[in-house]
């Protein structure tokens, strides 16, 4: 779908700062390796999860949410690792903290979030893995 391919690829070039939510200390863990891959690619990753608050992931300060992560961080993507019922909260604080884009990683749809999070002028990607994205376009 071209339009997605679009959007993908502005997201990916405008994007400095990813708050990963969800992203675990385990490194076995899917979001622990994707977080690392942004990284290593010049991506500022600012890990969100309240069961790691205050712990480091990846050498970065883990905040229980986004509202208190974006007190001292700019986002510019909100990527959630969540199962797809836990995405309306999530989004609302999207919208709180005016990010500009919100990526749901694969196998995670949820068409009211995202729905709320256009009306509130976030792009929004569903069902797709951030870094096999990322991979495709360097």
């Amino acid at each position: 779908m071209p339009v997605e391919h679009d959007l993908i690829a502005e997201i990916l070039s405008k994007s400095k700062t990813i708050a990963v939510v969800g992203l675990s200390s385990k490194t076995s863990r899917p979001s622990y390796g994707v977080a690392a891959y942004l990284q290593a690619h010049d991506y500022r990753i600012i890990p969100v999860n309240p069961r790691e608050a205050g712990n480091m992931i990846l050498g970065e300060h883990c905040y229980p949410d986004l509202i208190t992560a974006a007190a001292e961080h700019r986002i510019d993507i909100v990527d959630c690792f969540r199962n797809a019922a836990d995405i309306p909260p999530i989004v609302e604080e999207a919208i709180q903290i005016a990010a500009p884009y919100l990526w749901m990683q694969s196998g995670i749809i949820n068409e009211a979030a995202a729905a709320r999070a256009e009306a509130a002028g976030i792009k929004v990607v569903m069902d797709r893995c951030i870094k096999i994205e990322h991979l495709y376009r360097v």
